[in-house]
């Protein structure tokens, strides 16, 4: 049994998308986003897909990358994924080792990947000097057993729901909520969001953005709250992100983004809803707990310093 790592080739893409979802059921992914996500990255980014090979059968994956939209120079970006039935065979650490081969040679300086808490995971991270920084949590909430809140009869004077395809002629007010939203979330790597044209590139022209269901709050015609759905197009619906300007925060409109959002999935056949949060992300964590979300996984950031 032969294990090879190479990169990623067009005819790949379904069973990338096999593997990525054994490996990350609470993601989504398709064979037109691997495609995606492979054509739309930008050039500074020296982004690899790369793909481990058994036999001749793709077994794991890892998305290789330099942050380049980050404040700091020399961060980078790798999470080796190998799909369950095929573990034990030298899969993760091949391309662990390809990656960070790759990403020392473009100037990186710290490697970032997740880890998932359970102990092999963390056991193959530490044996390879990585160390611990922050978790996050990714939780569930089954849409058709769960007694969904209710919209309120009538909104508060000002506010009104939208949707992110109310946008489509126009997306720039969506560009300035996401920027100032994630530069507010806890994170190892500072991110200076600023690129209106890349955003559009690999964010809202993202074939897993769902714009009907990505519900917008507005006060006084201006966006105030969003959160983004993404789906496979079935019945899976992952929370892409959920932000809320600071001049609106404590008004409850993540809530009311969410309800309406996840009011609208359910109405369009989705199933399973999940999201993931930051293990110090207390607003948010409370947020989807109130909706009835339940964590159902555990990942844990590491790095390494390369070089």
């Amino acid at each position: 049994m032969t294990v090879i790592v190479r990169d990623f080739r067009p005819e790949d893409a379904e069973a990338v998308s096999r593997s990525r979802q054994a490996c990350i059921p609470f993601q989504v992914a398709t064979p037109r986003s691997v495609l995606f996500d492979v054509d739309n990255f930008n050039p500074a980014a020296k982004f690899r897909l790369l793909v481990a090979e058994k036999d001749g059968e793709v077994v794991g994956t890892a998305y290789v990358g330099v942050a380049y939209d980050s404040s700091e120079p020399g961060q980078a970006y790798a999470t080796p994924h190998v799909h369950p039935d095929h573990r034990g065979h030298g899969a993760g650490g091949l391309l662990l080792r390809t990656a960070e081969e790759h990403l020392a040679a473009e100037g990186a300086t710290s490697l970032y990947a997740y880890v998932m808490d359970e102990p092999g995971s963390l056991g193959f991270a530490e044996k390879r000097g990585y160390r611990p920084t922050r978790s996050s949590h990714f939780q569930r909430l089954d849409l058709t057993g769960t007694d969904l809140p209710e919209l309120p009869g009538t909104l508060p004077p000002g506010v009104a729901l939208r949707t992110a395809a109310d946008y489509e002629a126009d997306p720039r007010p969506m560009f300035v909520a996401d920027a100032e939203a994630t530069a507010d979330e806890p994170s190892d790597i500072a991110t200076d969001f600023d690129d209106y044209e890349d955003w559009i590139r690999h964010t809202w022209n993202n074939p897993l953005l769902d714009r009907d269901l990505s519900t917008v709050v507005t006060v006084d015609g201006e966006v105030a709250a969003y959160t983004a759905a993404f789906t496979d197009g079935g019945t899976r619906y992952v929370s892409g992100m959920t932000g809320t300007l600071r001049a609106h925060r404590g008004r409850g409109l993540a809530k009311l983004a969410k309800t309406d959002s996840l009011r609208r999935a359910r109405a369009a056949g989705c199933t399973d809803a999940y999201t993931c949060n930051d293990g110090a992300n207390g607003p948010m964590l409370a947020i989807n707990k109130w909706f009835g979300y339940e964590v159902c996984a555990t990942e844990v950031r590491h790095v390494r310093t390369l070089g």
